[in-house]
């Protein structure tokens, strides 16, 4: 596996990395381990709340120079990539603030004797992150789980090398000690073997459905805890009584936020039959607008995808859909310039014999469907092997919510596109993974709840 940094906007090696050897991999680990054992797991709640702390501040300094990492390696819009950058400084915030009560011991009501459950970490925990939020998802699984005393071994996309080596720099220069929070340029292989070494506990993992099907499987034969994070087809629903202002609002932000590049992004937009020519004549004319450019300029609206695979693999797609029935009313095709870039795309008439109506578009393009009524939208909602988010857009909330309750996700966002917020449960369903991130819930998942009964 190669680590390296590939610039998609000018489609330029920049920096190669050389991968861990085994040998490096053992001290990796063997560090982890003994560094919770006999230091962070000792630490009180108020001694990890001041590294992360510092690395919250730290990294708020720096916003600028974080963010410029994830431009160049990922090709985020710049703007974009600093909106990331602050929001991992409030995911650590929150959970250096609030770790301590999330985890104080809890009192049962029993009916005899006296009960309490004790919260106490489980130990190394070995990550595999992605590489479209290239912070953000570092953040997620570092801020709990450093403040719940576990001590991490982050496996990074090998595409954002920079950006992996920057987070790591980022604790130690806010004080952690060596082994807290560590950095693996790991191969394929060498993920499966740290999976099963008896000193990791527990496996996260934010991926795709094939990474998550073969680390899963890993994981589970030497009986580790994992959560899963995958990813995801989400519906965006129109109800007919929509402002229809806000609905193109947020279908555009939706579906272009990372050049499409979301998981719980807007992809499947389905539409009440007697809004659906207002709506989609008005979001193919806000989609046209988008100015593909240097994402570093603030003038561009249009930013390239990520590598050269992942836009061949959504041109491909485009293809399949067409050869399948589908009609592309807008876009379709690469971007002519240098660069990873992608028209973007609307898609109509996707049936369910379609190759790519059960699949997953990472890159700008939406399908458009018609339904008579909302009986139809949920159904149609739920026709995926995906459950991560969606959306409704509605006048009326109180319909939203009995549709939101139908909808078979994780979550349902009423008159909003997908949100993230440090207080706000992360994770779906079905395919799109179990287990949850952020939140009072997000801090659960790699802790012993310990049950302490006196008889």
């Amino acid at each position: 596996m190669s680590y390296q940094t590939t610039n998609p906007y000018s489609e330029q090696i920049e920096q190669t990395f050389t991968p861990h050897s085994d040998a490096q991999m053992e001290t990796i680990l063997a560090q982890a381990a003994t560094t919770f054992e006999s230091d962070w797991r000792q630490r009180s709640f108020a001694e990890r709340k001041a590294v992360v702390k510092k690395a919250a501040s730290l990294l708020k300094e720096q916003r600028d120079d974080f963010a410029k990492l994830i431009t160049l390696e990922m090709g985020k819009l710049f703007k974009e990539a600093q909106q990331e950058v602050s929001l991992c400084v409030k995911i650590l915030d929150y959970y250096a603030d609030n770790a301590e009560q999330f985890l104080a011991p809890k009192q049962l009501d029993v009916k005899r004797g006296e009960a309490s459950v004790e919260i106490a970490p489980l130990g190394v925990i070995f990550c595999v992150e992605p590489w479209n939020f290239p912070y953000y998802q570092l953040a997620r699984v570092a801020g709990p789980n450093l403040m719940a005393g576990n001590t991490l071994v982050v496996k990074h996309a090998s595409n954002v090398p920079q950006c992996a080596l920057a987070f790591e720099k980022l604790f130690t220069d806010a004080g952690a000690p060596a082994g807290a929070y560590t950095n693996a340029f790991f191969s394929s292989e060498q993920v499966a073997t740290a999976i099963a070494d008896p000193r990791v506990q527990g496996v996260a993992l934010t991926g795709s459905e094939r990474a998550g099907a073969s680390v899963a499987a890993t994981a589970g034969k030497a009986l580790k805890k994992t959560t899963m994070e995958l990813g995801g087809s989400d519906a965006f629903i129109v109800l007919d009584d929509a402002d229809m202002d806000l609905a193109v609002k947020l279908a555009v932000i939706g579906r272009i936020q990372n050049s499409g590049q979301v998981c719980d992004g807007s992809k499947r937009f389905i539409l009440a039959d007697s809004i659906a020519d207002t709506f989609v004549e008005r979001f193919q004319a806000e989609l046209a607008k988008l100015q593909a450019g240097d994402p570093m300029d603030a003038a561009t609206t249009l930013a390239p995808l990520s590598s050269k695979a992942a836009l061949e693999l959504a041109v491909k797609q485009v293809g399949q859909a067409v050869e399948g029935g589908a009609k592309v009313l807008l876009g379709g095709k690469q971007v002519d310039r240098t660069g990873y870039f992608m028209e973007p795309t609307i898609l109509t008439d996707v049936k369910p014999d379609n190759p790519v109506y059960y699949q997953e578009f990472f890159a700008p393009v939406a399908m458009i469907f018609r339904v008579k009524d909302e009986n139809e939208a949920v159904t149609l909602a739920n026709d995926s092997p995906f459950g991560l988010g969606g959306t409704i857009v509605t006048t009326d909330i109180a319909r939203a919510k009995k549709l939101a309750s139908q909808i078979e996700t994780g979550m349902v966002f009423i008159n909003s596109p997908a949100i993230t917020a440090p207080d706000l449960p992360f994770g779906g369903v079905k395919h799109s993974g179990y287990g949850r991130e952020l939140s009072d819930l997000g801090i659960m998942e790699f802790v012993n709840r310990k049950l302490v009964l006196v008889g």
